[in-house]
């Protein structure tokens, strides 16, 4: 039970940011050397390249319109990424537990990353770059805090993350109404008269 929570809390962590993800776990493994985390994860190779691509994103994920292109671009590697962990961390399981770790895994990071990259598209119509920052900012804090706790506590951290996951796609389909609000006031508008 305690690798399903594991897996969920990645899974959903990994749809926000999945570098960051690799790269707490990993860390945790080669410094904590803890029995939950695999020991691949812990490789300085992989730890090299999650630290790369993951300060790649901090950059991308700041600038308004790049962090929605950023977004699209990682629609497919976040839930394939929680997929790979939910599978690493089951372990030498039955393959029955492999796939449900998959599945679990690769469905909330999928959750999870389109309820972010939803909020984005919304804050990118604010004209400033406060927004984008303190919103990428408190992402990874959520993400590093959540992982990290769920090293100690998975069932916990597992129902933290439960919470966020239904937050943020309540929060998309509140700004999704919102949107489709305005674009059709948008189309009913008189068109501007033309001067005679």
């Amino acid at each position: 039970m305690d690798a399903l929570a594991l897996t969920f809390s990645s899974g959903w962590a990994s749809g926000i940011n999945a570098y960051l993800v690799v790269l707490v776990l990993g860390l945790a493994d080669r410094f904590g050397d803890l029995a939950d985390v695999p020991d691949v994860l812990g490789r300085w190779d992989v730890l090299a390249v999650a630290a790369l691509l993951y300060a790649m994103e901090f950059v991308a994920d700041k600038i308004p319109y790049v962090d929605s292109t950023w977004d699209a671009v990682s629609t497919a590697i976040r839930p394939t990424a929680g997929a790979v962990i939910g599978v690493l961390l089951a372990g030498d399981a039955t393959s029955l537990d492999q796939a449900v770790g998959g599945v679990v895994g690769g469905g909330t990071a999928l959750l999870s990353h389109l309820a972010k990259a939803g909020g984005r598209l919304a804050l990118n119509s604010s004209p400033e770059p406060v927004t984008n920052v303190v919103a990428s900012i408190t992402e990874d804090a959520a993400v590093l805090a959540v992982v990290w706790f769920s090293l100690e506590h998975p069932r916990t951290a597992a129902g933290v993350a439960g919470v966020l996951l239904v937050l943020g796609l309540v929060l998309l389909v509140v700004l999704g109404r919102v949107v489709r609000r305005g674009w059709r006031r948008w189309k009913r508008r008189d068109p501007a008269r033309p001067v005679a």
